[in-house]
């Protein structure tokens, strides 16, 4: 479920205080008025224990059905009680091992698609919303849609942040696309921390243009994705400072979240941090990104790198390709 689109098409502390105690007091000052105040308090009562141990078994299954393998393991071990009722989840989650195992060819087995949605489906089964997740992605490559609706959404009203980020992103790529239903569980996944979702969010409200409420809501949440480190949302939040939509122009911070994206990968980020490279006059940086982005398939890349070539001596150029084929990217999400 690749959303390769980026930036959209344009379109038509309290205030108050305590006052300070006296300096010059001492205990002794108001003994039998000390004494009868606190005669007149009720005795207090111990705090009341929870007893965990009596939380219904769907109640413990709905709350654990998104951990991932450590936190359900320190679940079970909470009491007797929560490992006898997280016991289907644990099975489930040896069954999403394999079924990753038999998706991706790992550990020693062969590859089997199959295979694996079977152990999906068999750990969703469970209450494992990540396998609901994984079950969706399988069905949704293989055009059942439906099939796949259905699992995000079981997931998603369990509290799953991937599967509310991937149904609403589904809302969109269905015919006819639901924008009421995709902006509905974008938020929530984007509330809930999850980024992917953050940057679709972010460009709905974008692509949806009009009022300018929209665009500041829409630069709000590039920013929370860029921030949490995903790349696409790092040279949006880039074009952003650079048009000054959503906000003031800033070509300084504009550029550093472009050159963020560049390291990261992003190849028309390289292309346009190369392109301001070159405009300041530093021919061998600018070299560098404008090859990388030449290597990643960005057309205009190569006519400006050529320019360059023929400016710089034979040493600076060997250098730049050096640092290019050394080049590697910063981690991103």
């Amino acid at each position: 479920m690749n959303n390769n689109q980026t930036w959209p098409c344009t379109s038509s502390s309290s205030p108050f205080s305590s006052f300070p105690l006296p300096t010059n007091l001492t205990t002794s000052d108001y003994p039998s008025r000390s004494v009868r105040l606190c005669s007149r308090l009720p005795p207090s009562k111990p705090p009341e224990q929870t007893d965990f141990s009596s939380l219904p078994y769907d109640v413990l299954n709905k709350i654990a059905s998104s951990f991932d393998q450590p936190n359900l393991q320190s679940a079970s071990l909470v009491c007797r009680s929560w490992s006898e009722a997280l016991r289907p989840l644990r099975e489930a989650m040896t069954m999403l091992m394999w079924g990753k195992r038999f998706k991706h060819g790992k550990r020693g087995v062969r590859q089997n698609i199959e295979k694996a949605l079977d152990m999906f489906t068999k750990a969703a089964a469970r209450g494992s919303t990540l396998a609901m997740v994984d079950a969706g992605l399988i069905y949704w490559e293989r055009g059942e849609k439906v099939k796949a609706l259905d699992l995000y959404l079981m997931a998603a009203q369990l509290g799953n942040s991937s599967a509310q980020c991937n149904l609403g992103i589904s809302y969109l790529q269905v015919e006819p696309p639901n924008t009421e239903q995709a902006l509905k569980w974008l938020y929530k996944a984007s509330k809930g921390g999850n980024i992917r979702a953050q940057y679709q969010l972010a460009l709905c409200l974008h692509r949806d243009g009009g009022s300018k409420s929209n665009i500041r809501e829409a630069v709000k949440w590039y920013m929370k994705a860029a921030e949490g480190g995903y790349v696409r949302a790092m040279y949006n939040i880039s074009l952003c400072y650079s048009f000054g939509e959503g906000l003031s122009r800033n070509h300084q911070v504009a550029r550093k979240w472009m050159k963020r994206a560049a390291d990261r990968g992003h190849s028309k980020a390289q292309f346009e941090h190369g392109l301001a490279l070159y405009s300041e006059g530093d021919m061998i940086k600018a070299l560098v990104y404008l090859e990388l982005a030449s290597r990643a398939g960005e057309k205009g890349a190569p006519h400006v790198k050529n320019v360059i070539v023929h400016r710089l001596s034979a040493a600076s150029r060997n250098h730049a390709m050096l640092l290019a084929d050394s080049w590697r990217a910063l981690p991103s999400n």
